[in-house]
């Protein structure tokens, strides 16, 4: 069969599950779920995609490039266990879903679709905390009998390395870098009540837990409300919390308190999509933040941004992009963080180009990882449901060729 042939009229779509943090607890993993989802739409139209979401109704309502949706977690196995043997592919992840308490349970899915005999591949996964030996044990023997796995930065190849992981990983970005941005309108922006005439600084906090087992709360808010009355101060500026979870409003609340100058922040009140979060940082001019997908969003159109680096995951985005790479959030580090602030501001001009090369250059990997996939669907099935010629003119670009570490 050649390529631009259609499938045989007896030929059964593909039907491929996506295992991951999905169901409406996180921003950033429902921008992950979206771009992994309009990847396989784009390379497989046909395709039945089958959700395993943590919230079902969140994920229907929210996700309309998911053609099934199913609970996983607090619900009986049978159809969970059922649903999985009639999968051609399970992708695990995107997102950071590899750590302590989590990864354990992701896996036992995992190792349940290998019962059955469906093959897996592990979506730019991302990895770490992993010091408790349940979650390394169910690590280390179930990615290794994984069809393929990628993760999403070298961090977390390290961390699998060191967990005892013998087999080869791909390293390439994360997938929520080719989100496309949606309109943040002025009377939206008007609803939050932002002003229109002056500088807004974008800041993301985040609780502490176990993928920031270090924060210290009371020095963090502390230390953020230094930042953000500095800002206000230095840019002129308003600064405008952005939750990505529901509890960031609590610890908005708790550094906006300790500012000085607290008439000068705002917190977003109102539910967004991930793409309409991409399209208020239009409205930004400089980024603080600690969640991921806030800095990568900001990275994404072009702002300056500093990564306060309270995880791996946030170090490694920094260093790939050429951002400050500030080694903590103490509260004694005050001092150097308002100097990064202050540098950042005056570089940026002649950082941009440099930025923006470095993101292409991420998009490109994370396109890599689409394109991986791709190939295997293609191993599966002999490319029988891809996308056409004319239809491939919307598909990620090939990224260079694949590294293997």
């Amino acid at each position: 069969m050649t390529f631009d042939q259609p499938p045989p009229p007896d030929a059964r779509p593909l039907r491929i599950g996506l295992l991951g943090s999905y169901g409406g607890c996180n921003t950033g993993d429902e921008a992950i779920l979206m771009c992994v989802l309009g990847c396989l739409r784009a390379h497989r139209p046909s395709t039945r995609l089958v959700v395993f979401s943590r919230n079902a109704e969140h994920t229907r309502t929210h996700q309309p490039n998911a053609d099934e949706v199913v609970d996983w977690q607090g619900v009986p196995q049978k159809p969970v266990l059922d649903t999985l043997a009639g999968l051609d592919l399970l992708i695990l992840g995107g997102g950071g879903i590899l750590y302590d308490g989590e990864a354990r349970r992701y896996l036992r899915i995992v190792r349940a679709a290998h019962e059955r005999g469906v093959p897996t591949f592990a979506y730019a996964v991302g990895a770490g905390p992993l010091r408790e030996a349940d979650d390394r044990e169910a690590v280390r023997t179930v990615l290794a009998e994984m069809t393929e796995v990628v993760v999403r930065d070298e961090e977390s190849r390290l961390v699998l390395e060191e967990v005892g992981v013998d087999r080869d990983l791909t390293v390439t970005a994360d997938p929520a870098l080719l989100l496309t941005p949606e309109p943040f309108t002025e009377q939206m922006m008007r609803q939050e009540g932002l002003p229109l005439d002056t500088r807004l600084v974008g800041m993301s906090v985040r609780e502490p837990g176990r993928a920031a087992e270090k924060l210290d709360e009371a020095d963090y808010h502390a230390l953020l409300a230094d930042v953000a009355d500095f800002l206000a101060r230095r840019l002129d500026a308003h600064v405008v919390f952005v939750p990505m979870e529901r509890q960031d409003v609590r610890h908005a609340h708790g550094v906006l308190s300790r500012m000085s100058a607290p008439d000068l922040g705002r917190i977003l009140n109102n539910s967004y999509r991930p793409g309409q979060i991409l399209g208020f940082m239009s409205h930004l001019d400089m980024v603080v933040g600690m969640r991921l997908h806030v800095v990568i969003f900001a990275a994404l159109s072009g702002l300056p941004v500093l990564p306060l680096p309270y995880s791996g995951k946030v170090f490694d985005f920094a260093r790939r992009t050429g951002a400050p790479a500030l080694v903590g959030v103490a509260r004694e580090q005050a001092g150097l963080l308002l100097a990064e602030v202050d540098r950042l501001w005056d570089e940026f001009p002649q950082r941009q180009q440099d930025l923006d090369r470095r993101v292409r250059g991420l998009k490109n990997l994370s396109r890599e990882t689409c394109e991986r996939c791709g190939a295997l669907l293609d191993a599966i099935d002999g490319g029988a449901g891809r996308a056409r010629p004319s239809e491939d003119a919307d598909l990620p670009l090939l990224a260079p060729a694949p590294r293997q570490t």
